[in-house]
């Protein structure tokens, strides 16, 4: 427990210690704002000097009439500039949302083909890859019945079937498609 409490009295410790060093460090940037701050205005905006004439005066007025005027132009030209663009913007975003909502992606479709059809496909027809699968397999022999005998000889359809199930009737689909 005296461990414990060394540790949590050394964690509010640090806790403060860091506490006060951002306090300074705060106190030390609004201080460098401000001196910033008198620095711009100094050199932007000269010391008002007021003169003693009415016309003088009248002058002076209208100066700063004339740059509240040229500042205001500006100002009403940017807005007109930012609500063109803003305007662009949306028309654009708006046709993007269009153009997406019109094409439907169709579905991916797994493709099934052997593994020398696909190494075909990445590597080209120069490199000549053979991958025989089947090679180590172990061979069976299948005995025919009688049943399987009657459905082959029932159409023609269901032998070009057979004839197209395997592996080796995709690769002649396969080799046929290209």
């Amino acid at each position: 427990q005296k461990k414990r409490r060394a540790a949590t009295a050394r964690r509010q410790h640090l806790k403060s210690a860091m506490l006060q060093l951002a306090a300074t460090e705060i106190e030390r940037e609004a201080a460098a704002k401000e001196v910033e701050k008198q620095n711009y205005l100094a050199e932007h905006c000269p010391p008002l000097s007021l003169p003693g004439s009415m016309q003088e005066l009248q002058e002076l007025c209208k100066k700063l009439h004339a740059k509240i005027e040229s500042v205001d132009e500006e100002r009403y030209d940017t807005e007109v500039k930012l609500q063109k663009t803003n305007k662009e913007l949306e028309d654009l975003s708006q046709k993007l949302f269009d153009l997406r909502g019109k094409f439907k992606r169709p579905p991916l479709r797994r493709v099934r083909m052997s593994a020398d059809a696909m190494l075909r496909a990445l590597l080209g027809s120069k490199h000549k890859v053979c991958m025989d699968l089947r090679a180590n397999l172990k061979q069976v022999k299948k005995e025919d019945t009688e049943k399987e005998k009657d459905l082959r000889d029932v159409g023609d359809w269901r032998k070009n079937i057979e004839e197209k199930s395997g592996m080796e009737g995709r690769k002649k689909m396969f080799e046929a498609g290209e």
